[in-house]
């Protein structure tokens, strides 16, 4: 296997040029600054020293941008009710009756990895998939429709209590919104990815989920990959492979062209990992490749990138780098490596990579949130927070271009949000600037002929939001989003773990 980078910038062709360099480009690229821009920067530390000691505080600020809803596009926003889950093993472990423990108060922080919008059960039908690590459950969620909210306070009920009820009663227009769960597996330390196929081939779509083991940053060898097989009685546990560093996702396909399913792994460890190859051996037997060695690798989309009939392997990595991989299949399941994107400004905070042909030319493009600054604390927002669209022009050549900014990005979504025939992008923040109101929690960013220039609010609560999907679920042809919230420790903020905005229809 060979290295080939391919350049997606430029190259800057005259002195005049380098000396108007800023530190960061749109996109998050740092640029080295000339002699003068670093005389100025030793005089601002001097001063700064100055000021400290004669006791002035200076003060960090960022630029806020106001937004406001679009007029002709309103949600409901409802909050799907996560109730406590208590395993069988448990109440059998300690001898307790069936409820009893679930009335019991949790004081586990809220940490939902992953939300999608999906057919699970092949019903035609999507469902929200939910991944929990707080209960450590991955479930699925079917919309059963609404009914008048009856309210649930009474003469012990507390004035926050009340503001909340009325709230909530207004947010849903008084409707009740209805859910039938489905639990696929238990018992697994923080599932990270629920990834829906149908692996043995058997007609049932089941699910593969990719355990991260512990939730903290860590190189130990307990991630997983496990495999809840889709039976007449409900979901069958397999482990599909074990002994390894932090799994945060898992992405099928076949990759050696022999009929049956080989599966993509995202190991992110911490100080190590990267991408493992899954070779279907048949009988669900896999036998594992390592293609890529680098920590952080978050998401590997597949698809066929380079339009040549065979399925390729996209990669992030978060850690130590903050770049962008293509793992490019020759046909045989052999891959060569290519490096689609980089960036020497280590503060980009990468959050995660989906595939959409955003431009609907043909070629598929990749979508890169980039955002998590919790190395700062718990609110900076970047000017170079936001998306990157990698435009893929073809010939394994990706363009760079940031299309919409957020403090705080950790993922997106596409979906044509405003029905006009284009895709536009759908991005949630986890560590925005939340001292200031007004800054956005849910936007979405409007495509007017291949531009994304417009940004309207879709919501400033809840905060903390990691993960989004776009889909129908309630069935009415147009596409809703559902966010999930991951509490930042010692955070303060209110407790809204699944929230899915309904898109009223027009």
């Amino acid at each position: 296997m060979s290295d080939s980078k391919v350049e997606t910038e430029k190259s800057v062709g005259s002195e005049e040029s380098v000396a108007d360099l800023k530190a960061y480009d749109k996109t998050g690229r740092m640029h080295r600054p000339d002699v003068k821009t670093v005389l100025l920067c030793c005089l601002i530390g001097i001063l700064a020293v100055v000021w400290g000691l004669m006791g002035i505080a200076p003060s960090l600020t960022s630029e806020i941008r106001v937004l406001q809803p679009h007029p002709n596009h309103q949600w409901i926003p409802v909050d799907l009710e996560i109730t406590k889950y208590v395993p069988e093993q448990l109440r059998t472990l300690i001898g307790a009756e069936e409820g009893e423990l679930e009335g019991m108060k949790d004081s586990h922080e809220v940490r939902i990895t992953n939300v999608q919008v999906v057919d699970v059960d092949g019903d035609g039908k999507n469902e929200v998939l939910v991944c929990n690590a707080t209960q450590n459950t991955v479930i699925a969620y079917s919309y059963q429709g609404k009914k008048p909210y009856e309210s649930r306070l009474d003469e012990e009920s507390t004035p926050e209590q009340m503001q909340e009820e009325f709230k909530k009663i207004a947010e849903s227009q008084g409707f009740e919104y209805l859910w039938k769960e489905t639990l696929i597996g238990d018992l697994m330390l923080a599932p990270a990815h629920a990834t829906v196929v149908d692996l043995n081939q058997d007609g049932k779509l089941d699910v593969i989920v990719s355990v991260l083991g512990d939730i903290m940053p860590s190189d130990e060898l307990v991630g997983e990959v496990l495999l809840f097989l889709k039976t007449e009685d409900g979901y069958e546990r397999r482990s599909l492979l074990t002994d390894v560093r932090r799994v945060a996702d898992v992405q099928p396909g076949d990759f050696d062209d022999d009929g049956d399913i080989d599966l993509a792994v995202a190991v992110f460890g911490y100080a190590r990992g990267g991408v493992t190859l899954l070779e279907n051996q048949g009988d669900l037997q896999f036998q594992d490749l390592s293609l890529l060695d680098r920590p952080g690798v978050i998401h590997v989309p597949v698809h066929d990138y380079d339009q040549d009939g065979d399925l390729d392997i996209g990669a992030i990595v978060t850690q130590d780098e903050e770049e962008v991989w293509a793992l490019e299949n020759d046909g045989q399941g052999n891959f060569s490596r290519r490096l689609l994107f980089e960036t020497d400004n280590y503060d980009v905070g990468g959050g995660g990579l989906v595939a959409a042909d955003l431009d609907q030319d043909g070629n598929m493009d990749f979508l890169m949130s980039q955002g998590d600054n919790l190395e700062f604390g718990h609110g900076w927002p970047m000017p170079y927070h936001g998306c990157v669209w990698l435009r893929n022009k073809g010939d394994w050549t990706f363009e760079a271009e940031l299309i919409g900014q957020l403090g705080g990005t950790y993922a997106s979504a596409a979906s044509d949000v405003d029905h006009d025939g284009d895709l536009d992008v759908v991005l949630v923040s986890m560590s925005n600037d939340y001292a200031n109101p007004q800054n956005p929690s849910v936007i979405w960013v409007e495509n007017e002929g291949g531009k994304f220039e417009k940004q309207h609010l879709i919501a400033r609560q809840p905060v903390e939001l990691i993960t989004v999907d776009c889909g129908d679920i309630d069935g009415d042809g147009i596409d809703d989003i559902v966010a999930g919230q991951f509490r930042i420790p010692l955070s303060v903020v209110p407790d809204h773990p699944v929230r899915v905005w309904f898109k009223e229809k027009r």
